[in-house]
């Protein structure tokens, strides 16, 4: 068990040390087995810009569907705050499924990371 958080853990500061030189806000992904959380946050003052869950999703819809819906969310309140250029933050999470489809919408609306 302890090896297993080790990995993890060798694995987020690997994302990290990449993404930490950037100016840019960061969106920061974390997924559960049911849910799936994203927030756009300010790397100089580390004060959340804007988040968004699938928390309260009452429809039928897959986790990768779910996903994408999210990223509606998020997007409408990253564009109230004028936010274009993010860097991409996805945790120890690998890039498969949920949080490929989170980023993958965000760069077809209008996201660059």
């Amino acid at each position: 068990m302890l090896e297993k958080v080790l990995k993890r853990l060798k694995r987020k500061e690997r994302v990290k040390s990449k993404i930490s030189s950037s100016t840019n806000p960061r969106l920061n992904i974390y997924r559960s087995n049911c849910y799936i959380y994203a927030q756009i946050i300010d790397q100089e003052t580390w004060k959340v810009i804007c988040a968004a869950n699938n928390l309260k999703d009452d429809t039928k819809s897959t986790k990768v569907e779910s996903s994408k819906k999210v990223w509606a969310l998020i997007a409408k309140k990253a564009i109230e705050n004028k936010i274009t250029e993010v860097v991409f933050d996805r945790n120890w999470f690998s890039y498969h499924w949920r949080v490929k489809a989170l980023a993958d919408a965000a760069r077809e609306a209008w996201l660059k990371f």
